[in-house]
């Protein structure tokens, strides 16, 4: 086995992920430590059920934007004797615990909306600043989640890509607490908690989803077959494989490793054999996100045959 290369996620490029994640995620922090307070402080004074399970929403994205934080600063750190393939799960276990978050947050919202139900003759009026503010907020989020998923994608980054996405269901809830709240304001009461409600429903969603792909991809989960098919293709296209098979992946963070048997002339000597492999190993770590490569190497079985001698 070969120790991990590191070509396609060099130095250089895992300290800007690393960086653009810090950035990023606190600017994120700030954003909704800043509607968190404002969205409470004013749905509680404007009887806005919505609003205050929105502001609630937004301090959890706090919470997780602090999770991000940890787990990016610990899955940069590279191998050591406990975990010798680097600590990239980090960002796996960081999925997990946001997606366990937001289902959290999403069944309390739909505890209080339920409560709610059972006495409608109790829910109050809001006033229309409860209406401004949902409105900024939903202006904010969005404006957060399209700079978020820019840098995400700039750094390739499925962790950043998940908390940016996180924003969006944000933006999304922050709609639908707009049109409860007005709603409300048109004579409605009822439409205040519908669109808590509908936050929860959302955010549960989103957290199910989070915390499912985060555990497959903690339980050893495959690449995708594009990706497979892709590291298939470049293997096959080094000089000296004549076949492959047996390919295996499973998924590291944001890369990969791969483990493959590697099919070559069965009368080349160990050290053209090991030439070929390394040469494939360096070519499918340089091309793709992938963070080791095992190989086996394989006589071909048509140069086999041809090599044995004649009997009779």
């Amino acid at each position: 086995m070969n120790h991990p290369h590191t070509p396609w996620h060099d130095e250089t490029d895992s300290a800007e992920r690393r960086r653009a994640g810090r950035v990023s995620t606190l600017v994120s922090s700030a954003v909704n430590l800043a509607l968190s307070l404002v969205q409470i402080v004013v749905g509680i004074w404007a009887h806005s059920a919505a609003l205050v399970a929105d502001g609630i929403h937004s301090l959890s994205d706090l919470v997780a934007d602090f999770v991000v934080l940890f787990a990016g600063k610990h899955s940069g750190k590279g191998p050591d004797d406990d975990h010798q393939y680097g600590h990239q799960r980090y960002e796996n276990a960081a999925s997990l615990i946001l997606g366990l978050l937001l289902l959290a947050v999403g069944g309390g919202m739909l505890y209080s909306s339920a409560h709610k139900f059972s006495h409608p003759e109790d829910i109050p009026s809001v006033h229309a600043l409860a209406l401004w503010i949902a409105a900024l907020a939903l202006v904010a989020k969005e404006s957060l989640f399209r700079y978020m998923l820019a840098v995400a994608k700039r750094v390739r980054s499925s962790m950043l890509v998940a908390n940016a996405w996180h924003a969006r269901s944000d933006a999304a809830s922050s709609l639908v607490v707009g049109a409860g709240v007005a709603g409300n304001l048109l004579g409605y009461p009822i439409l205040d908690p519908v669109a808590a409600l509908v936050v929860g429903l959302l955010v549960g969603k989103m957290g199910w989803r989070f915390a499912w792909d985060a555990l497959h991809d903690l339980m050893d989960r495959a690449a995708s077959e594009e990706d497979v098919a892709a590291i298939r293709a470049t293997l096959l296209a080094t000089p000296g494989i004549i076949g492959v098979h047996d390919l295996r992946t499973r998924k590291m963070g944001d890369l990969i490793l791969v483990d493959v048997h590697l099919e070559v002339d069965g009368n080349i000597n160990v050290y053209q054999a090991h030439a070929i492999t390394e040469d494939a190993q360096q070519r499918v770590i340089r091309l793709h996100p992938v963070l080791d490569v095992m190989t086996h190497i394989d006589p071909a079985e048509h140069y086999s045959k041809q090599a044995m001698p004649q009997t009779g």
